[in-house]
């Protein structure tokens, strides 16, 4: 309990030390009322609900834009994760498309990767500059289009994707923060249910893996505990273990689930559930996450709790759950908070991971957005039966 509200408490810090893609044009701005005061609007009929989305969008990604200049890695790469590798930002005051930018070797505050003899690897960095996870660019590239064959080019040398995924599978080992590299290694393992030695000397799996995330199969209260105690409250290693879930039934549809993979549908229902218990009467997720009820007067707070809870569920679910009244009334909720704070320089990872839960429920429940790219179909869910 005392782990999980210092969680909470160091994850509402890092919402304020950070703004991100301030909009272009000026236009007057609006009062901004505290997120907790908002009344609650209706879900608008689907053709409507689709229009509103794609306004918020449409905004998101072509009116706050940001540079390499002001920028870094830790930014720019949340856009790709929200709006795919296409992904256009500023190299002096010229749109280019961020993924291309680093992969044809050219510098990017926070993008380190260094050759290995076990391949390339993404160095971790402080201060919300560089990767802050094990494996997160990697992962974030997994769930868009980006093949293992792609060159990248490193200290004036030329290497590929794979050279990524093979450090990836070295670097395992017990106690690891798995969220982002499930996603990887789920994207890119074939056959995905092989073993390799890792840098322990350990035989490891996908599933052993995944296992590690998502806690003991009959242990519930364990493994909610693994669950709460995970980054953005619990939110990223339940993406991680849907992703991988998704991945796992695309290539094996019929096949019972068991181990690692049992554990992980458990955890995903469980925090399906506690999502919709936990939701506030305005549509907004809690900021508590999965723990509790909770509001807050914070805007930060309530973009970074129902953007990231709508991306797992965009993830976890298939489009007749994502056409229940309860997510449509979060969709409502969080596309109007971000129409409300459109001049307002906001927090970098609540806004990108807001974006990429309304990019993949836009994509499940009404189809490819006109002009964007369109996410891994096997990653989103979009390959998995009764999807």
């Amino acid at each position: 309990m005392i782990r999980l509200l210092a969680a909470l408490m160091v994850f509402a810090l890092e919402l304020s030390l950070l703004g991100c893609g301030a909009p272009v044009a000026e236009e007057p701005a609006p009062v901004v009322q505290p997120a907790s005061v908002v009344n609650p609007r209706p879900a608008p009929p689907a053709g409507d609900l689709q229009e509103m989305i794609d306004r918020t969008l449409q905004h998101i990604e072509h009116q706050r834009v940001m540079s390499l200049q002001q920028h870094a890695a830790w930014q720019l790469l949340h856009g790709v994760l929200a709006f795919g590798e296409k992904f256009e930002i500023l190299a002096e005051g010229r749109p280019v498309a961020a993924v291309d930018w680093v992969f044809d070797g050219k510098p990017m505050k926070g993008w380190t990767i260094n050759p290995t003899p076990q391949g390339l690897r993404a160095e971790i960095e402080a201060g919300k500059l560089g990767q802050g996870h094990d494996d997160q660019w990697l992962a974030i590239l997994s769930q868009w289009n980006v093949p293992t064959n792609r060159p990248i080019r490193v200290a004036g040398k030329d290497y590929t994707l794979h050279d990524l995924v093979k450090r990836t599978m070295y670097d395992c080992f017990e106690g690891k923060e798995g969220s982002w590299t499930i996603i990887a290694l789920s994207k890119h393992l074939r056959p995905i249910d092989q073993t390799w030695i890792a840098t322990d000397k350990q035989q490891w799996s996908l599933e052993r893996l995944v296992s590690m995330e998502a806690g003991p199969v009959y242990d519930e209260a364990a493994g909610q505990e693994l669950i709460l105690s995970g980054a953005c409250g619990g939110t990223h290693r339940l993406i991680g273990l849907a992703i991988a879930l998704n991945n796992y039934r695309a290539l094996h549809p019929n096949v019972e689930l068991a181990g690692g993979w049992l554990a992980a549908s458990k955890r995903i229902e469980w925090a399906v559930a506690r999502a919709e218990e936990n939701q506030l009467p305005s549509g907004a997720f809690s900021i508590a996450f999965f723990f509790r009820p909770a509001n807050s007067n914070n805007i930060d707070e309530h973009l970074a709790a129902t953007g990231h809870v709508l991306e797992f569920l965009s993830f976890a679910l298939p489009k007749e759950r994502l056409d229940d009244a309860w997510i449509q009334r979060a969709v409502v909720y969080l596309c109007g908070l971000l129409d409300r704070t459109r001049h307002i320089d906001l927090e970098c990872g609540a806004l990108y991971h807001a974006a990429h839960g309304l990019v993949l429920y836009r994509e499940k429940v009404f189809g490819p957005r006109p002009g964007g790219t369109r996410p891994d179909a096997a990653a989103a869910g979009l390959a998995t039966a009764g999807s």
